[in-house]
């Protein structure tokens, strides 16, 4: 057998990110209509720059006052970490721009009569999974990102002092034949008080490097090839040094690039949007795939058109060598689960406000919890796909 080997890169960023920041108001958004009526339809868009916060978009369901959804965002704002002379919870000036959805959306997303709910827009949506991590993420992703939030934990609860909320993680790994075998570099880039030289701020970071990845993973690594700072100073950030836009962050948000993606982000849209219920359905059935030990990797690909509820194609690829399994699999697929809108959304009970904690570090190799979110990460599915 050829000894495959080659390098891959993830990169991940922190919640504190100009992107993120605009990726938890806009989940805010739709966690504040879904609590009111679980079948509101919102698609809200952020936009941040310096002490501007700007929000655009169309909701259908209760009538929510400006007022409190300005004062919702400088909440987020605050619970970030934002407030900074450039960019602050308390002197932002917000504005927000969201209106009722259009009739001809409406028309054609709505179920009436005999006809079921139609998905809210076409488009392809990917699943996937791999025995790489318990989590069963792929690992350079699901490394970057655990550095970032155990970062984050300490860095709010007083424990990581003079680092500020605006992050970016990168984590480079060695494999051979499809399996990672160590990392090669890593690197963090993270914005800083201006009382801490980069000695200073190097030292206070390598720490989480070995927290969050295996022993086993790092004892080869080269510590010239861990990159803090590699540009230098990083005291201007968030929002102040970079403008950020909802849904610019959909590798992060997903599989770090090991897996395709079908180009719609998910921050700011209610469920009946595809682009994001689909994707989580796609993700719950090549988790499940894997942890019942079919493969050791799966691929799915659901595709959707406007106003129609069943999909229009559902594609499994298996791990080298399992091909054989995917008549099976498909035929279990087909016959055990919905995959209209309304079936994905009663599946893993996604009418419920559970997205604002989404928006940071990974839609996916997340635990569940009992206030319902990351339903989509359940393996209570396996016994479905024993082969």
């Amino acid at each position: 057998m050829q000894n495959n080997k080659y390098l891959f890169t993830s990169e991940s960023v922190s919640g504190g990110h100009p992107d993120k920041v605009c990726d938890r108001i806009s989940d805010m958004v739709v966690d504040s209509y879904l609590s009111q009526d679980p079948v509101s339809r919102v698609a809200c868009e952020t936009l941040t720059t310096t002490n501007k916060v700007v929000l655009a978009g169309e909701t259908r369901g209760p009538k929510i006052d400006k007022e409190e959804l300005i004062s919702k965002v400088r909440n987020c704002i605050q619970d970030i970490g934002y407030d900074q002379e450039g960019f602050s919870w308390k002197t932002a000036n917000i504005e927000s721009f969201l209106h009722e959805q259009s009739t001809d959306i409406a028309m054609g997303v709505d179920s009436k009569d005999n006809k079921d709910e139609g998905a809210g827009d076409q488009g392809i949506m990917f699943g996937y999974a791999c025995n790489e991590t318990d989590e069963l993420m792929p690992a350079p992703i699901h490394y970057s990102h655990k550095i970032l939030r155990l970062m984050a934990k300490d860095r709010k609860s007083g424990n990581l002092k003079g680092i500020e909320p605006d992050s970016k993680s990168q984590v480079t790994m060695l494999y051979e034949n499809e399996k990672p075998i160590k990392v090669t570099s890593v690197v963090i880039s993270t914005q800083h008080s201006k009382d801490l030289d980069q000695e200073k701020v190097r030292a206070k970071i390598i720490p989480y490097i070995k927290k969050s990845i295996p022993e086993n993973f790092l004892t080869d690594l080269n510590p010239q090839e861990i990159y803090i700072n590699p540009t230098g100073q990083f005291i201007i950030g968030g929002p102040d040094g970079d403008t950020g836009l909802t849904g610019r962050k959909i590798i992060v948000d997903t599989y770090g690039g090991a897996a395709p993606h079908g180009g719609g982000a998910f921050s700011g849209k209610d469920p009946t949007k595809v682009d994001r219920s689909a994707a989580y359905a796609s993700r719950y059935l090549a988790k499940n795939i894997v942890a019942a030990g079919v493969s050791e990797k799966c691929l799915i690909q659901l595709a959707y058109a406007i106003g129609v509820s069943k999909p229009l194609s559902i594609f499994v690829k298996l791990a080298s060598g399992d091909e054989s399994k995917i008549v099976k699999v498909k035929k279990i697929i087909d016959e055990n689960f919905n995959l209209s809108p309304r079936g994905i959304r009663e599946m893993l009970k996604l009418n419920n406000p559970i997205y604002e904690k989404t928006a940071a570090y990974g839609h996916f190799g997340r635990k569940p919890t009992d206030k319902g979110e990351f339903t989509w990460e359940k393996t209570d599915k396996i016994d479905l796909f024993n082969l």
